[in-house]
């Protein structure tokens, strides 16, 4: 038997969070509204979660609610900011400021279309020329250049008002389209625009911020333009500094390596553990689960938690050190046979690096669809340091969605499952959902998740994972070969 590691329970400066997991969903995607959302955390789901994270519930024009038109109002296909603050009576909120970017149908960029360089806009949105002033970026920087579509991130509008071309920085879309619209965070004006979208979430209730994509706000020639250091440790205090007086919470959402994620600890950030669901996967498939004792042994605690999302499971570059070329290739097969799809990454890649971003999926069938092994993998995530959050097809144990995959063309759509009303309690019925919301309702309310971590392994197989604070103790045995599971509450 390995001891690994046993440290005090996580402590949030200035704010306390409510015990429990976290509940993520489109605010359509249970039962179609966010009126519907509250019924069930008041009814069925009711005592299990702590907190929502609503995935982006304002006007958007794309990517389900990441393309946002506005943060002054909720989409009215979904409900008002009265619907919000409900939820956040009992809840602790959070939602996506998509710091990076802005819809190109807002009103801030219209504004651009129309009227070119002299709009009372244009210092907002980046432009090519402000990271290289004197002339065209030249292909080596372009090279550099962390991608996330192909060949280059800018686009070229039309000014309405003059008929020139205007090129602007658009780091997501594709070569063809674009939705999203770089923002320039050093200037003034952006900076005034974004601390008015945090003060608005706060009015209403919002207790944490999610900040999307954040690792691309800072662009500087010669460099990536991925979380360039040390430019965006200073945009990063900048919006700390902001949230502080709001009493917000801010939770960066970076996909990279796990020193990135050491840095933002380091730096007093919370941080997501992208790592936990494909090295989750990846030890059920192996049977080895020294790897994932050691992961969870040294993970901080100010983490979420998650095991899937409405992204897929992160695989490169976030497994990039921890697994191998052969073992994410080998998920990657596994996944594919299982019913899922591949997210390929954009940027060119070194030559015998693995081109898979994300595994589309959902986590129930990544697991093979096998229910002891899905309830244990939720167990350890349970378990582990942090906030866990519980993404609501995961929730529900739900397979995979092709016929959305082929309605929208989205690879992602697999795991995004628009459930109706009656779909949810037929859900919630199942054995499955049901032992898992016995799980949930533990982390929920035993004392011991107030306390801290012990990690053992015993033998190659087996992990042992103890919450404890005091007298208060929880044990749970997890065999990763065979996904034989026991579960210990004392009091």
């Amino acid at each position: 038997m390995t001891l690994m590691q046993d440290r005090a329970g996580p402590r949030v400066d200035g704010m306390h969070l409510r015990p429990g997991a976290q509940l993520v969903t489109y605010p359509d995607s249970l039962g179609g509204s966010l009126r519907e959302v509250r019924r069930l955390l008041d009814g069925s789901l009711a005592g299990l979660f702590g907190g929502i994270h609503l995935l982006p519930p304002f006007p958007s024009s794309g990517d389900r609610g990441f393309a946002p038109i506005t943060y002054r109002t909720i989409d009215p296909r979904f409900g008002d900011w009265t619907d919000i603050e409900s939820l956040a009576r009992d809840h602790d909120v959070l939602l996506d400021v998509m710091v990076n970017h802005l819809s190109r149908r807002s009103e801030e960029f219209r504004e651009l279309e129309r009227h070119g360089p002299t709009a009372s806009t244009a210092p907002l949105f980046l432009t090519p020329e402000r990271v290289w002033p004197d002339g065209p970026p030249p292909a080596g920087d372009v090279a550099r250049i962390f991608l996330r579509k192909a060949r280059d991130p800018f686009s070229t509008i039309t000014i309405e008002g003059t008929g020139e071309p205007l090129t602007v920085w658009t780091t997501f879309g594709t070569p063809d389209g674009f939705e999203q619209v770089d923002l320039d965070l050093a200037q003034p004006a952006t900076r005034e625009l974004v601390a008015g979208w945090l003060a608005t979430l706060a009015a209403h209730g919002v207790r944490i911020v999610r900040l999307d994509a954040v690792g691309y706000v800072v662009k500087r020639a010669g460099t990536s333009c991925f979380m360039v250091e040390p430019d965006i440790w200073d945009a990063l205090a900048w919006l700390r500094s902001v949230a502080d007086r709001l009493d917000l919470l801010l939770l960066p959402e970076v996909h990279d390596v796990r020193p990135t994620h050491d840095r933002l600890a380091e730096h007093g950030y919370w941080t997501y553990d992208f790592v936990l669901p494909g090295l989750m996967l990846l030890t059920f498939e192996t049977g080895d689960a020294s790897r994932l004792a050691d992961h969870l042994a040294r993970s901080p605690e100010r983490q979420f938690t998650t095991l899937d999302c409405h992204d897929g499971i992160p695989i490169h570059p976030d497994l990039q050190g921890i697994a191998t070329s052969d073992e994410m290739r080998r998920l990657a097969d596994a996944v594919v046979a299982r019913g899922g799809n591949i997210n390929h990454i954009m940027g060119d890649l070194p030559s015998g690096d693995v081109d898979v971003h994300q595994l589309n999926i959902t986590y129930h069938a990544a697991m093979a669809g096998d229910d002891g092994r899905y309830l244990a993998a939720r167990a350890i995530q349970l378990f582990a340091k942090g906030v866990p959050q519980v993404y609501y097809v995961g929730l529900l144990a739900g397979g995979n969605d092709h016929a959305a995959v082929t309605r929208t063309g989205e690879g992602r759509a697999i795991n995004r499952h628009d459930y109706a009303l009656a779909e949810v309690d037929a859900a919630l019925a199942r054995p499955v959902v049901q032992r898992l919301m016995q799980l949930l309702r533990i982390r929920a309310t035993h004392p011991a998740f107030r306390g801290g971590l012990a990690v053992e392994t015993c033998g190659a197989s087996t992990l042992r994972l103890v919450r404890s604070a005091g007298r208060d103790r929880c044990t749970l045995r997890v065999d990763v070969g065979s996904g034989a599971m026991d579960l210990t509450v004392d009091t």
